[in-house]
């Protein structure tokens, strides 16, 4: 593998927080998270049903539950079984605290939070500081965690970020201590091996039946295939997963994405079927005033609109496609009125009556908000006057709270305004400090 060594090498660690959610859950409660079988199911009235969002361990052996997969009604009737609702600001809370910690063993621009649960640390530069080996200071970094917030973590250690990825995806969390190393010399036993393509990180099964048709079955075949060919069938991204094979990483955690066109918007899950048009404008009324806000709150004008309708699976089955998706060029905004009216243009000019369950608005083509601009058709003095009226309730919701101050219809069945308020990534957020 000589040219391995004109490839990028350094220590990363990325770090998982075991059972994040329902660990959390179970330490409020002086429960050890790997001993007590607890789940956290998130509303019916949210998820259709009642979601399982999160699984302790022994929650997971018990009764085989399974996040984001089981439903309420596979919970099972045992007084073993501890049954939660989500606290999505207290989380959060635990992943500002648990990042702080990160933060004693790098500096902040070696640490990126890949998600609420898990953190990148390169420690390429700052792991001698802290012990004899890699694998002492991960020790470590747990041990500080355990104690100071009754968390378990598991660590993948590795050269690349990618190779630190795939230890603690399928390493780590079968190993006692929960921490497992992929170095560029042991990629052949350890990466090499993998039966399942779809086991990696990025490789899902789409991706494995197109690398399945060029002779492709698993990580060894991957390795070993003409880079070429895998290029030819899946263009720069064939290189990518080529790259995988060989826990191959080029990637610089210090370079911060820029996105090519930013975008200002929201979605809404309905709590229920909306088959009224009535009801499903409400809440594309609903979700045009906030995303509005939003624009107005970072100075932003925006050219052009997406309304995208997700039809209910039954709706679907019938129609033959799951909703429709349309984008409006428009004279830059971000008065509430007129994207108001320019998202229920396009809901009318496309529904044809089917059950609504999704509603999504976004807006692009984004530029500075450096003045009203007048339309023609209408009084100059209304325009001022609207402009005026949406930035003082702005005002109230940004010092008092969304909630009070809402629009009348909000009230009106089908509104979805006020519980959204109070929902944090789409469910309850509770009290970070419960």
């Amino acid at each position: 593998m000589s040219f391995i060594d004109h490839e990028p090498h350094g220590v990363y660690f990325l770090i998982d927080n075991k059972s994040f959610y329902s660990s959390v859950e179970c330490t409020m409660r002086g429960l050890n998270p790997l001993k007590v079988p607890l789940v956290v199911l998130s509303e019916q009235k949210n998820t259709n049903g009642g979601l399982i969002l999160a699984t302790s361990p022994e929650a997971k052996r018990l009764f085989h539950l399974k996040a984001n997969v089981s439903r309420q009604r596979d919970l099972p009737q045992d007084p073993r079984l501890v049954v939660v609702p989500p606290r999505m600001n207290l989380y959060i809370k635990r992943n500002l605290q648990i990042n702080q910690i990160f933060t004693r063993f790098v500096a902040e621009e070696d640490l990126l939070p890949y998600s609420i649960d898990e953190s990148i640390l390169d420690l390429t530069h700052s792991w001698h500081l802290f012990g004899d080996s890699p694998k002492a200071v991960a020790r470590r970094i747990q041990e500080t965690v355990r104690a100071e917030l009754g968390l378990y973590t598991t660590v993948g250690i590795g050269d690349t970020p990618v190779q630190a990825k795939i230890a603690l995806d399928l390493y780590a969390k079968h190993n006692a201590d929960f921490i497992a190393e992929i170095h560029y010399e042991t990629v052949p036993a350890m990466i090499w091996t993998i039966p399942n393509l779809t086991d990696v990180w990025s490789i899902g099964k789409r991706t494995a039946k197109r690398l399945a048709r060029i002779g492709i079955h698993n990580m060894y075949d991957l390795a070993h295939a003409n880079p070429y060919r895998i290029k030819k069938e899946f263009g720069v991204m064939g290189l990518q997963l080529y790259a995988i094979a060989w826990g191959v990483d080029r990637s610089d955690l210090h370079t911060q994405f820029k996105p090519k066109e930013a975008s200002i918007g929201n979605s809404q899950v309905l709590p229920r079927d909306y088959r009224s048009r009535q009801e499903i404008t409400l809440v594309i009324r609903e979700i045009a005033e906030q995303v509005a806000s939003r624009l107005r709150h970072h100075h932003k004008q925006a050219g052009c609109l997406v309304l995208s309708i997700g039809f209910s699976y039954a709706a679907a089955e019938q129609d033959g496609h799951g909703g429709f998706h349309k984008s409006l060029t428009i004279p830059p905004t971000n008065d509430n009125q007129e994207l108001t009216r320019q998202a229920v243009y396009l809901f009318e000019q496309l529904w044809d009556g089917q059950a609504v369950r999704n509603v999504a608005l976004y807006t692009s083509k984004l530029a500075t908000d450096s003045g009203l601009q007048l339309n023609l058709f209408q009084q100059p003095t209304r325009q001022l006057k609207d402009a005026q009226i949406n930035r003082v309730v702005d005002n109230i919701r940004q010092r008092f709270g969304f909630t009070k101050l809402i629009y009348g219809s909000s009230l009106l069945k089908g509104g979805t305004a006020v519980q959204r308020a109070n929902l944090v990534g789409g469910h309850n957020g509770g009290n970070a400090y419960d």
